[in-house]
């Protein structure tokens, strides 16, 4: 996603249909195509966003909610145009506080968010295999909590890169208790951002 406009040079056209160069000082609801081709339809104060409104980007990428001072402020939607969709709130342009992600893939996160990462507590389903990842997020990975597969087995313990890390415990449906440790082993890799990790448990005598 490009990032969004500001201020700066923009058609408006103001509630009253009076088409205009970016005003500076315009309070009220008017439509602003920016250079780029975006978008915004909503309020303004003095020529920024500020208030209601929806902004679609070029990309196809689209927000609905509230803004401050030029930026995505308090409760919105962001819909994206092949990753899926955010509800919850903003601050400061960036996913921040409680709020909803719904994958293209169809999975789910619900929890917290801090400076546009998940952070804090949330819960991550996998629509494919019904697992899920329930736990404290931080720099957008879990770190710990529990693995939950669909027959309510689950095992609990320390996270690396969204995968089971150093001591843990697992809890079978049948009622068995099995702890142990988990060894990663990261693998090389050309391709920036990606970590093929392959696991080693080691059960506790």
């Amino acid at each position: 996603m490009a990032a969004e406009e500001e201020l700066g040079e923009y058609l408006l056209v103001q509630e009253d249909g009076t088409q205009v160069k970016s005003s500076w000082f315009y309070t009220g609801t008017g439509t602003a195509t920016y250079p780029n081709g975006e978008i915004y339809e909503g309020e303004f104060k003095d020529g920024r966003k500020h208030g209601k409104g929806t902004y679609t980007y070029s990309n196809g990428d689209k927000y609905v909610g509230a803004y401050e001072n030029d930026q995505k402020q308090g409760i919105g939607k962001m819909t994206y145009n092949e990753k899926g969709e955010y509800h919850g709130y903003f601050r400061a342009g960036l996913k921040d506080g409680e709020g909803v992600f719904k994958y293209a893939n169809g999975d789910i996160y619900s929890g917290q968010w801090k400076s546009g990462k998940k952070e804090g507590k949330g819960t991550y389903i996998v629509k494919e295999s019904g697992a899920k990842l329930v736990g404290v997020w931080a720099d957008g990975k879990i770190m710990k909590g529990k693995w939950i597969f669909k027959n309510q087995s689950f095992y609990e313990g320390q996270f690396d890169h969204n995968m089971p890390k150093g001591k843990g415990v697992w809890n079978f449906c049948n009622g068995n208790v099995v702890a142990g440790e988990y060894v990663q082993t990261i693998l090389p890799s050309e391709e920036e951002d990606k970590y093929p990790i392959t696991l080693s448990w080691r059960s506790k005598e």
